[in-house]
């Protein structure tokens, strides 16, 4: 059985790790390639512990999750405390104080009428969720034939076999898929004039067969961390009350403060039909994604036939112990002053990177909220590149052409500049 190869950056790699490598199948991996994962033991605030002592600045909050950093007590206190009483029940029948708080906190969260929350596990569920509800929101409505979703170029929305045909077909991780997975309407985001006049022309062409339109708002993920403007957003949402087409914004990465706002959507103004939350949600502590409709959404679905309802329920829905950790979440973006801590990240990131700017091979320094992105001609070699981060004390985790950090939104100053100097040091070698 193949083990992976020896990662330098790995110091007295203990025997579960050598012997756990052979049998874990890796995310987003080439397994006979990759040298081995780091031994990670332990986490506090924005600090990831090796199996040897050694801390790491992580500038990922653990894929965008860990808004309020690791370990949070706040957070630890409600899940222990759920844990005593009830870590999980099914929500068939049967609900939980829980569930049912954060629902409501939810409603009042979220802007307009987005007052109907429906609970999965996963950021790609939610989106599952959400085109499956667009579906049958025409079909409950009568109109015939509207089962395809428009999507953007550079999008990413998830690894599920739906969501795989909603990402960029030809840029992404998916192309493999062509021909496996449905065919959507793919086309450049309306960023310019001409690309908002194009964009109307399409849909109105194209109205009678799509359910909905969908896009990441503000900020396209992992497609490549490419930003656009709240004026981008609003032309979408004229669009399709135009032409009669729902929108779904994907907020699993944006939403809970990472670009400025506590959700992008709120930045433009705009009330989605849909919206799909994840990742910060729980402040990167349980699995739990949210798929939130409104109201005239939610009332398509109700009527004396069964065959209205949306036939969907996923085991873990509604987790006990993941609602209590979201809650507590929630009671900290009330608490704390974590979108002003996103504009001091922002501020600092714009300084601290720009120097990158005027190096060789850097293509272009972006910044929005607490992102901050230095896209290159090309990573001469990703692994290489894991490794110095290491050595130097921090984690990042460099894809495409990027180089890039989302640091947990409690970030101290001067762990931010340990990572902006990474970055940059990390591009001047590459």
């Amino acid at each position: 059985m193949q083990i992976p190869p020896l990662n330098p950056a790995i110091k007295n790699a203990p025997a579960w790790l050598l012997e756990g490598s052979k049998h874990l199948w890796m995310p987003y991996t080439q397994m006979q390639t990759v040298p081995m994962a780091l031994p990670v033991v332990a986490t506090n605030g924005v600090r990831l512990t090796l199996n040897d002592g050694r801390e790491l600045v992580d500038g990922t909050s653990s894929w965008w999750t860990a808004a309020h950093g690791y370990n949070h007590p706040h957070i630890r206190e409600a899940v222990a405390k759920q844990l005593e009483r009830m870590p999980h029940v099914m929500l068939g029948g049967i609900a939980h104080e829980q569930v049912l708080r954060l629902a409501t906190r939810l409603a009042k969260l979220l802007p307009g009428d987005l007052g109907h929350t429906f609970f999965s596990e996963s950021g790609s569920v939610s989106v599952e969720i959400a085109m499956k509800m667009a579906v049958q929101y025409w079909i409950n409505k009568g109109a015939k034939g509207r089962t395809r979703f428009v999507a953007f170029r550079g999008g990413y929305h998830g690894d599920t076999l739906a969501t795989m045909s909603v990402c960029d077909p030809d840029e992404g991780m998916h192309a493999l898929f062509k021909g496996a997975i449905a065919e959507q309407l793919i086309c450049d985001l309306p960023t310019t004039p001409e690309k908002v006049e194009a964009f109307d022309a399409f849909l109105k062409a194209h109205k009678h067969e799509v359910a909905a339109v969908i896009t990441e708002p503000l900020v396209q993920g992992a497609g490549g961390m490419h930003f656009h403007d709240v004026e981008t957003l609003r032309a979408l949402r004229e669009a399709c009350d135009r032409h009669d087409v729902l929108l779904i914004l994907d907020e699993i990465f944006v939403g809970f403060g990472r670009t400025g706002s506590m959700f992008a959507c709120d930045a433009a103004g705009i009330v989605p039909d849909i919206v799909t939350l994840s990742k910060a949600l729980t402040g990167g502590t349980m699995a739990l994604a949210a798929t939130v409709a409104r109201a005239h959404v939610f009332e398509a679905f109700l009527g004396e036939s069964a065959s209205r309802a949306l036939m969907h329920g996923p085991t873990y829905t509604g987790n006990a112990l993941a609602c209590a950790a979201a809650n507590a979440s929630l009671d900290l973006f009330e608490r704390e002053p974590r979108l002003e801590q996103v504009a001091a990240i922002a501020k600092q990131l714009t300084k601290e990177l720009e120097p990158a700017r005027a190096m060789k091979g850097v293509v272009d320094v972006r910044v929005k909220g607490a992102i901050g992105v230095i896209e290159l001609e090309s990573i001469r070699d990703a692994d290489e590149m894991k490794r110095r981060f290491v050595e130097m004390g921090v984690f990042l985790r460099p894809f495409g052409r990027i180089v890039y950090t989302t640091p947990p939104l409690v970030i101290e100053a001067t762990d931010l500049t340990r990572l902006t100097d990474a970055m940059i040091v990390a591009v001047g070698e590459n």
